[in-house]
């Protein structure tokens, strides 16, 4: 059997498999479904300072290749977070990357902090590039000087391993990459969704009620890949991939361009065992083809 652990800037992973932000919430109703200590880690839904409603409904609809959400990061603030949700995580024993957001470069470090120390959290993935909230999410992260900000702002909030979350629509990710290497972060997630629309003819009004949402999916593989692949010829520091993961192939893509872990996310909509059946297949397809360590498949695409 191959060896699958892996280490993604400091955060332990006994397998590259976790879970996209947003798409399994804080892990409960999916651990009754399957032994989510099984993945490498879980990432959990964007967390901010105060609770936060999200955005009014319709806010999540089918389209060809996919979905459109503007979920708008509902959550229950931290401290409700680390008082009602993380000991469930810690008594599953999985190392839980907290998905982190603000309005503020302030209330990324204020959040940050707060999650210093506290049990069972592994490291903070910073939700700068979430395309469907109207303050915060991608206006940090469209920008090298605001994202480089929050970056900055975190790491000398925390000395927890930290993680910025890339926006995909951008002329280039690699001054990104860059800038948050130079900033301290220890990883770099890539990618979240793309901003897009949906519309009903017979109505004529948009389908979500904050008009535009974020687009995942099986479509946006292959924009995924190739920004995974432009990143990681400039990354000092481990990525974290992601968009449309549906199966072993899928995830192995990503590792073969770069990657050192995977994050499979709107594929648990469609089958709730998504992550395990993707971890399985990429254990079977590197025993197949001989190689003893996921680490040494990582980077050798042929070009």
């Amino acid at each position: 059997m191959a060896k699958m652990a892996v280490n993604l800037g400091g955060i332990a992973m006994k397998n590259p498999v976790t879970v996209a932000s947003g798409t399994f919430g804080y892990g409960q109703e999916y651990a009754q479904l399957f032994d989510i200590s099984r993945l490498g880690a879980v990432t959990v839904k964007g967390i901010r300072a105060c609770p936060w409603p999200g955005n009014p409904l319709p806010r999540h609809t089918e389209v060809p290749g996919g979905m459109i959400n503007a979920i708008g990061l509902q959550g229950p603030g931290v401290e409700e977070f680390i008082r009602e949700d993380m000991p469930f995580l810690v008594e599953k024993g999985v190392p839980a990357i907290i998905n982190i957001w603000g309005t503020s470069v302030d209330e990324y470090a204020q959040v940050a902090a707060r999650l210093e120390g506290v049990p069972g959290v592994a490291g903070l993935e910073l939700n700068v590039s979430c395309p469907n909230v109207k303050e915060g999410g991608a206006s940090f992260g469209t920008r090298v000087e605001t994202f480089t900000e929050v970056v900055r702002a975190v790491r000398a909030a925390t000395t927890l391993p930290i993680m910025p979350k890339l926006a995909p629509n951008v002329p280039d990710v690699r001054p990104f990459v860059l800038a948050a290497q130079e900033a301290g972060a220890d990883a770099v997630a890539l990618i979240n969704t793309l901003p897009a629309m949906a519309v009903d003819l017979e109505t004529r009004r948009p389908i979500l009620a904050n008009k535009v949402g974020g687009l995942s999916g099986a479509g946006i593989h292959p924009i995924a890949l190739k920004h995974v692949y432009e990143a990681a010829q400039v990354a000092s520091v481990p990525l974290l991939a992601m968009g449309g993961i549906f199966s072993a192939k899928d995830a192995l893509d990503f590792i073969l361009v770069g990657a050192t872990a995977v994050a499979v996310g709107t594929a648990t909509f469609i089958d709730p065992l998504a992550p395990i059946h993707v971890l399985e297949g990429m254990e079977q397809w590197l025993d197949a083809h001989g190689i003893a360590d996921v680490n040494e498949f990582r980077g050798t695409l042929r070009v």
